[in-house]
């Protein structure tokens, strides 16, 4: 998986610690496909190597001096919507990883991420897909799992916000649980190709770009099915 055009994946990797910059730098620079075009020790440089380098992906660390990460996502994403992020850090906890989604994150790793875990998630971001480190998944679902449930919003008459319809809700609870278009599909008893268009409708009825940020808004109005069960069931 390459950039446009067939082009090198170009990278900007953004961590104030030099020696794991420095590392990443030498990682990513030895994989096929990746092109490091920038280095940077806070947020406000990141945006601005991306700006001069057009770049693909920035590896953004979270907690950095002066600019942070999730400040730093939040004006590419406004500036430079044709550039992804994919957060790369120590902190695991749900604020850090809601924050991070919100702001239009397209990846989540942890550093005890591996390279095949870091290619898939640049891969991923330049295909418009989102990636979660599982630790950070499991944490977003816990957290979520602390919210009412869905089963209110789900049942015949519940008031839903922004217009889900009662299916839609139980596919949108059920991501929120980490599971697959595949696995929802199961559960419900419905195609895969049903399930598409359900999540393209809550997409566009929720204004999330990508799955994580679907979960955050699921995890902020309650839309969480309990675990083990469909939502509506």
């Amino acid at each position: 998986m390459t950039g446009d055009g067939g082009a090198a994946i170009r990278v900007v990797i953004a961590d104030d610690q030099r020696i794991v910059r420095d590392g990443l730098v030498t990682i990513l620079g030895a994989m096929d496909g990746v092109q490091v075009v920038g280095a940077a020790q806070d947020g406000a440089e990141a945006v601005d190597l991306a700006g001069q380098h057009d770049a693909d992906v920035v590896l953004m660390d979270l907690r950095m001096p002066n600019v942070d990460g999730v400040e730093a996502t939040r004006t590419l994403r406004a500036s430079r919507p044709g550039t992804a992020v994919v957060v790369l850090t120590t902190y695991t906890d749900d604020e850090s990883i809601l924050a991070a989604l919100e702001a239009g994150a397209a990846g989540y790793l942890t550093k005890n991420a591996n390279t095949d875990d870091i290619r898939r998630a640049l891969e991923a971001a330049v295909a418009g897909q989102a990636v979660l480190d599982a630790k950070a998944a499991a944490l977003l679902v816990q957290a979520a799992g602390h919210a009412p449930t869905a089963r209110s919003a789900v049942e015949p008459g519940a008031e839903r916000p922004d217009g889900l319809s009662r299916r839609e809700a139980e596919v949108l609870a059920l991501m929120a649980r980490g599971l697959s278009n595949g696995e929802i599909a199961s559960r419900l008893f419905v195609s895969r190709s049903t399930v598409k268009t359900h999540v393209n409708q809550i997409f566009a009825k929720t204004g999330s770009r990508d799955r994580p940020q679907a979960i955050v808004y699921a995890h902020r109005h309650g839309l969480i099915a309990p675990e083990g069960e469909a939502a509506g069931s």
